[in-house]
């Protein structure tokens, strides 16, 4: 490839790129194909269209998927099975219930939404909400008589869907971190700042201001709290501790960074790679994960043969995601190496929209063509990174740009979204509900996402 050169003008390659992500649309939405399917044989008819040299084209495909899942699955597959343990030994139901008991019963909705988002944290957004509904719904019977599941729900279901699309390591974030190069321990770092009011406005207050105005009876879906648990949960300080290890580690990883770098510290020292080593985001989620199977499984008398079939059991609902992820960094691989990607590039310069604006707009498109956020995400991010690589940002704007597509691919989630059916099913509303409820907090969440992200952006930008 490094002697091949592009010889289609900047008009082909654009029109080219709309025609692949019009083919994405049809196939995934008209035909059903599932995403995977439809990225690779999107990224090979893309690869062949722009003139990637045919001997080249099979590595083309092979270095885009296998770099995007050097970096995604690895950090997905550990975050899942810390949230298995701690979702197993009855730690999110302690975090739960503490919380709930704390604030007491006329603050349960927000103890309710602010353990959800502590869970949220490492376990995916089906998943939480699926653990933490039956809990939802005993709140909710004890508190009022089960009339209203919306007011105790939404926030909630709220809370898990804001971990889930703008902190690492969900596979959203992930990602785009590794399609735009950016620093994994600053996405975490500003996602952490602006979770905090996104949830806030988009999901608690939101949330209770729609719960009271549509009432909706708890649906008789599930059986008690106490299914499938232990009767001797860990320690709320235990939970607590698990989840906060390898936040501490990957964020003390970058104050690290930063500290080199203005020459505090010696980037050369043996304890300060020593330390980096641990606060990388792999090692460090893998550091966090045996804690928790010593922790939550060989010291609570888990048997080892138990302990390893529940971290198995972890891995098989990922697999869908983690592929997807792989098969859209292929499809970003193809952009770059044809030529399609410095030629989005050049024409946002010339256009004069930034590269945030850009990067968030053509998420939102996506995401409400055809419904997955996985699919939205990873597909702008690769439309959009050559034009952050080669726009000499900052490591923050980086961050930032990361951020905001994300925001992009929640947007207005609906009838084509999984994530749509999965909480108007398991709430028993009708589609109308749902979408009066559920699209619109969404939406809500997507939009004040990117206006949580863009003045840290443009502050980055005016003191980088």
């Amino acid at each position: 490839m490094d002697e091949w050169e592009q010889t289609l003008g900047a008009g082909p390659l654009l029109g080219i790129a709309a025609a692949a992500i019009a083919l994405i649309l049809v196939l995934i939405i008209r035909f059903r194909v599932h995403a995977f399917l439809t990225l690779i044989l999107v990224s090979l008819l893309t690869a062949l269209a722009t003139g990637v040299p045919l001997g080249e084209v099979v590595d083309v495909l092979t270095d885009g998927l296998g770099s995007t899942l050097g970096a995604v699955a690895l950090l997905i597959a550990l975050g899942a099975m810390l949230g298995k343990l701690i979702e197993h030994s009855g730690g999110a139901k302690v975090l739960a219930e503490s919380l709930v008991e704390r604030f007491g019963e006329k603050r349960a909705v927000l103890g309710l939404s602010l353990a959800s988002l502590l869970i949220g944290f490492p376990i995916f957004f089906d998943a939480g909400l699926v653990l933490m509904l039956p809990i939802i719904f005993a709140v909710a019977r004890r508190v009022d008589g089960g009339r209203n599941v919306l007011l105790y729900g939404i926030p909630a279901a709220a809370a898990f869907s804001v971990m889930h699309v703008f902190l690492p390591p969900h596979p959203g974030p992930v990602a785009a971190t590794d399609q735009f190069d950016a620093n994994l321990g600053l996405v975490l770092l500003v996602g952490m700042i602006v979770v905090l009011p996104i949830w806030w406005l988009a999901g608690y207050l939101w949330g209770t201001w729609i719960g009271r105005r549509i009432v909706h009876p708890v649906p008789a879906l599930f059986g008690t709290v106490d299914d499938d648990q232990p009767a001797d949960p860990p320690r709320l300080g235990t939970v607590v501790m698990l989840l906060a290890l390898p936040i501490l580690l990957i964020l003390g990883n970058t104050g690290l960074d930063a500290l080199a770098q203005v020459g505090v510290v010696d980037a050369d020292a043996g304890w300060v790679q020593f330390l980096s080593i641990l606060g990388s985001s792999g090692i460090a989620l893998l550091i966090g994960v045996f804690v928790a199977m010593v922790v939550l499984g060989s010291r609570r008398g888990t048997d080892k043969n138990a302990l390893e079939k529940l971290l198995e059991s972890s891995l098989g609902p990922i697999s869908s995601v983690v592929l997807i992820t792989g098969a859209g960094g292929m499809f970003g691989g193809v952009l770059r190496a044809s030529g399609i990607g410095d030629a989005l590039a050049d024409a946002l310069d010339a256009v004069g929209l930034p590269v945030i604006v850009a990067a968030y707009v053509i998420a939102v498109v996506l995401r409400v063509a055809q419904g997955s956020a996985t699919v939205a995400l990873v597909t702008s991010a690769g439309l959009v990174a050559p034009a952050v690589i080669a726009g000499g940002f900052n490591s923050v704007e980086v961050a930032c740009i990361v951020l905001a597509t994300a925001a992009g691919s929640v947007f207005a989630g609906h009838v084509n979204d999984s994530g749509f059916w999965l909480v108007g099913r398991l709430m028993g509303l009708d589609v109308a509900t749902t979408l009066k409820t559920w699209t619109v907090q969404q939406t809500i969440q997507s939009v004040v996402g990117f206006a949580a992200v863009l003045p840290i952006f443009l502050l980055a930008g005016a003191f980088g």
